[in-house]
């Protein structure tokens, strides 16, 4: 083991609500076992027959290996309000044990993993693995990965601007609940790792930077949203969305101002780098792909008019069809291969500089290429898309599961070696364990939002996030109180 350095208030505080919640889901599953080991018990002693049909036995037996929590564990959770759960879990209740058994081991199997991303970022096991990434840095020449993953992301971004303007435009559903679940689904998992390996919230620099295009396309889809349906409106909306661009990242020192008194969330220092200003990484991140949201706004407003005309030139006499589609694509080639020849080739500084006005060239080229036939638009590789849908759970462990740190806020730059002196196995091993990981959490973070974020009960959601308000505070002052006895001992 490497230093792990001292613990810090938000480790214990987490430390401090997490067992109690592993011993109240060990409890219940006990509680769970005895039920069900009683209940056989009687069946037996009564040879099965009095207790009805067959299909009421079976009934009555997926009710009790459930303990009815698949069924109705959140309704029960939110049939109550957050006082009079937290009451009853403290004091052990155990009907509300069994009801919530799912939730807690779901809770409890979310600590277990962040523990084991602080066991992966503080142990010594490099061994010589670090040349595996060595020679892939030179053999995958990586200036090019580097503008490729930056098409990636930007790719990324673009479709948080598609996807949440599609949904907002359509659904018109600005409610709360919405709302909360958005920013759950992006910062929940994020935040605790940030409270438990002791990194600073840019370190996942991905997280902030979707935060803060989803509000943006939130607020200004939310603004006047009866008007939203008026061409006009939405010109006058899109346009404002890049004037606020323009002025805060392109105008020297707007930048720094607006974003000084967020400085304390979204600062960070890079121990190899600590003579960069603190809100550096930030403006590097945010404003590398700051106009292609609002691009992926543009395209999901005129998607449907697309689609139409798409429609009608499938349905067109072939010779007008194919001359029109052969014209599409040697067009979308001729630009794709200009911007790879004049762009995509330029080093890393210099690309960085075309970055932001230049990323939705390929985007663009892409979707043309893939829609040039009937049969490509209704084709799709079903685990990329499998993939895709836990994108920002891989991006955030392959930092202790892949790679690994031995300081908080590190760039992981080393390989967590699980098999020494084994390169290709533990190249395997790491991925297999990066991919179930990765989906586990997708789905845990997922679960707990269905049980804590109700879609329809805004007083049930305000109770709740007073509730977790303050039994955060009340951890964290307990925990900043037990670092200070060793201190004052």
């Amino acid at each position: 083991m490497v230093n792990p350095g001292p613990l810090t208030p938000g480790q214990v505080s987490f430390l401090l609500g997490v067992v109690p919640v592993l011993v109240a889901w060990i409890y219940s599953e006990l509680l769970e076992y005895g039920k069900y080991s009683s209940h056989s018990k009687v069946h037996s002693d009564n040879n099965l027959v009095e207790l009805g049909s067959d299909a009421v036995k079976e009934e009555d037996r997926a009710v009790l290996l459930e303990g009815g929590v698949l069924k109705s564990a959140s309704a029960k959770f939110h049939s109550s309000s957050a006082k009079s759960s937290l009451l009853r879990f403290v004091s052990m209740d155990e009907s509300f044990l069994l009801e919530n058994r799912t939730t807690l081991r779901s809770m409890a199997e979310f600590g277990a993993i962040l523990v084991y991303f602080y066991v992966c970022d503080r142990t010594n096991i490099l061994s010589e693995t670090t040349k595996v990434l060595f020679l892939m840095y030179h053999y995958f020449a990586a200036t090019e990965i580097y503008n490729a993953i930056r098409v990636f992301i930007a790719a990324y971004v673009w479709m948080t601007g598609f996807g949440n303007f599609s949904y907002y435009y359509i659904r018109k559903d600005f409610s709360v609940a919405r709302f909360m679940q958005m920013m759950w689904r992006l910062n929940f998992f994020v935040a605790f790792c940030c409270i438990v390996l002791n990194n600073d919230y840019m370190l996942y620099y991905i997280c902030p930077m979707h935060t803060l295009f989803t509000l943006m396309v939130y607020g200004a889809l939310g603004i006047f949203n009866k008007y939203n349906e008026t061409p006009a409106v939405m010109a006058v909306k899109i346009f404002s969305c890049f004037l606020v661009v323009i002025i805060v990242w392109e105008i020297p020192g707007v930048f720094d101002f607006l974003w000084s008194p967020l400085v304390f969330l979204l600062s960070y220092t890079d121990p190899a780098k600590p003579e960069l200003p603190r809100l550096h990484e930030w403006q590097f991140r945010s404003g590398l792909d700051r106009y292609i949201w609002i691009i992926g706004m543009l395209y999901a407003y005129y998607h449907p008019n697309v689609e139409r005309w798409m429609e009608k030139l499938e349905e067109a006499e072939p010779k007008k069809r194919h001359t029109i589609k052969t014209g599409i694509v040697v067009s979308s080639v001729f630009v794709g291969y200009m911007w790879y020849e004049y762009i995509y080739k330029l080093d890393k500084a210099t690309y960085n500089k075309f970055h932001p006005y230049t990323s939705w060239i390929p985007i663009t080229v892409y979707i043309c290429l893939r829609n040039f036939t009937h049969q490509l638009r209704g084709c799709s590789l079903t685990l990329f898309a499998w993939l895709g849908k836990i994108t920002l759970e891989s991006y955030i462990s392959q930092f202790h599961i892949w790679l690994r740190s031995s300081v908080p806020n590190g760039q992981p730059k080393l390989l967590l070696s699980l098999i020494p002196n084994y390169p290709m196995l533990n190249f395997m091993l790491t991925t297999a364990v990066y991919v179930l990981v990765s989906h586990r959490l997708f789905e845990l973070t997922n679960s707990l939002k269905s049980v804590f974020i109700p879609t329809k009960d805004n007083r049930r959601l305000f109770q709740n996030f007073l509730a977790g308000v303050a039994i955060s505070v009340s951890l964290y002052f307990l925990a900043f109180v037990l670092l200070l006895i060793p201190n004052n001992a």
